[in-house]
């Protein structure tokens, strides 16, 4: 077995490890070994470093059943390496390929996601407190290249992060950690031939279908003999520059965000005025951030049609995002909404007294019952007894933005849109939900009755209801 502590190679770990407070004594530390020379390298320098270090080590491995005996062989060779330091074992097997087929995602972004729900339910569940995986200079130069050929800003350039927090629920600072981002794949294999161990290879990566492959095998050696032999250092910097940055405008936008992007009435908008008169770049961000937050991503181009429909937009103008989210221009403001949501039209019709309107928009029927007695004999709820001064010239609706209503259960009135969030009600669902209303007044809404000061109280009134529809309605 090598001993040498001081190796110049666990030094520089040693170094970057301290730099990014990547690993810190008592830490308990789960090792991704895939048994490629990356990996394996990533195990002997740790191995090396954890009585200085004060590490607590065990090794994880994820067979991602794609080579049939291939990975069954890597599997065992993780695995007697565990044995062979006396390290701790865990394992797992994934069918990535029928994850990727039932998901529609390529087998290289399935790997990559199941690899990762694997490693954070081992840190949720207990097992380590931090994941060291052994992504280098290479893979980072190569992962810039790849985000600056889709299209990318400074997050994207911002690359492989050296750690990435997990939350786990209870208050524990886990994370997943990458000591060897400054170090290139043939220091590692150097290493590793200088101290005897052998390693796994992939048959897989040098398939050159696989754009990472391509770029690692066609795009960068052309690079690095054509443009700049350093270009790895030169890509890595990039990356190391743009998190700065990243780091500083995530904090900005954080703090601007609530300036342009607010609740109203008719839901979240961004103020265009606002907007427009903020510098570009972070107009962008802004834009970006208040998508994100209604949960999906927006690229370049949909955050310039975003800022276009700000800038020029007329009442009602709408621009596609990506599946079924557009943006819409209302007034001064926008809103971010699913294209069904955008294309629902409002619908209003009287409501006689007695009288049964059909209301197609939502698939029911409202009916006004008068005069009605309440009673032990009769079954009605009387929160939907109304008091007959209140019936007159009513309308059955979609609620509309700024109305309000009094629930029986409450002390005072509040806004429909806030009742229906509490109801957990969105979309189309949420934006059809009747109300009656009567003189511009919502006196009922559908599943909470009649409103509080509108109730017969003598025990004489006007019975809402919604019969069942016939089968062949």
């Amino acid at each position: 077995m090598y001993h040498n502590p001081v190796h110049p190679l666990c030094r520089s770990v040693g170094r970057y490890i301290r730099k990014y407070a990547l690993l810190a004594a008592g830490d308990r530390v789960g090792v991704a070994v895939s048994g490629g020379a990356d990996s394996v390298a990533l195990l002997r320098i740790l191995l090396e470093m954890r009585d200085e270090q004060g590490l607590v080590l065990s090794v994880v491995h994820l067979n991602h059943c794609l080579r049939g005996e291939e990975s069954d062989l890597d599997e065992e060779f993780v695995r007697e390496l565990a044995r062979r330091f006396d390290l701790p074992f865990h394992c797992a097997r994934r069918e990535v390929k029928s994850f990727a087929t039932k998901n529609k995602l390529s087998i290289e972004t399935a790997a990559r996601e199941l690899r990762y729900r694997y490693l954070e339910d081992l840190l949720r569940g207990g097992s380590f407190n931090r994941v060291s995986t052994a992504h280098t200079l290479d893979d980072q130069a190569e992962t810039v290249l790849l985000k600056l050929s889709r299209g990318a800003g400074t997050r994207g350039l911002a690359g492989i992060y050296p750690s990435i927090r997990v939350e786990s629920g209870r208050g524990e600072k886990l994370a997943i950690v990458r000591p060897l981002l400054e170090i290139k794949r043939s220091e590692l294999e150097a290493f590793l031939k200088e101290i005897g161990q052998v390693w796994r290879e992939d048959s897989t990566n040098a398939q050159l279908h696989h754009r990472r492959n391509r770029i690692r095998h066609e795009i960068l050696p052309k690079l690095i003999e054509h443009v700049n032999p350093e270009i790895r250092l030169a890509l890595a910097d990039t990356a190391q520059i743009a998190r700065g940055e990243e780091e500083f405008w995530s904090q900005e936008t954080g703090l601007r965000l609530p300036s342009v992007w607010s609740d109203r009435p008719e839901g979240r908008t961004l103020d265009c005025s606002q907007l427009r008169a903020l510098p570009l770049a972070l107009q962008r961000r802004l834009v970006r951030a208040a998508a994100e937050s209604m949960g999906f991503a927006l690229a370049f181009r949909q955050v310039e049609a975003v800022l276009a429909l700000a800038e020029e937009g007329e009442e009602g103008a709408r621009t596609a995002l990506l599946s079924d989210w557009v943006a819409r221009r209302s007034k001064k403001f926008i809103h971010f909404e699913t294209e069904a949501a955008s294309q629902i039209t409002d619908y209003e019709y009287p409501l006689p007294v007695p009288g049964t309107v059909e209301l197609p928009e939502v698939g029911r029927i409202v009916t006004a019952f008068s005069p009605v007695r309440s009673n032990a004999n009769q079954r009605h709820n009387p929160e939907h007894l109304l008091d007959a001064r209140f019936a007159q010239n009513l309308k059955v609706r979609n609620w509309r933005a700024g109305d309000r209503f009094w629930p029986s259960n409450r002390k005072e009135p509040k806004k429909i849109k806030e009742l229906l969030q509490d109801c957990h009600l969105t979309g189309v669902e949420k934006k059809y939900w009747p109300v009656i209303a009567s003189g511009g007044e919502v006196i009922w809404v559908r599943g909470m009755g009649v409103r509080r000061d509108c109730r017969a109280l003598s025990g004489t009134g006007i019975l809402i209801t919604e019969p069942a529809r016939s089968k062949n309605s």
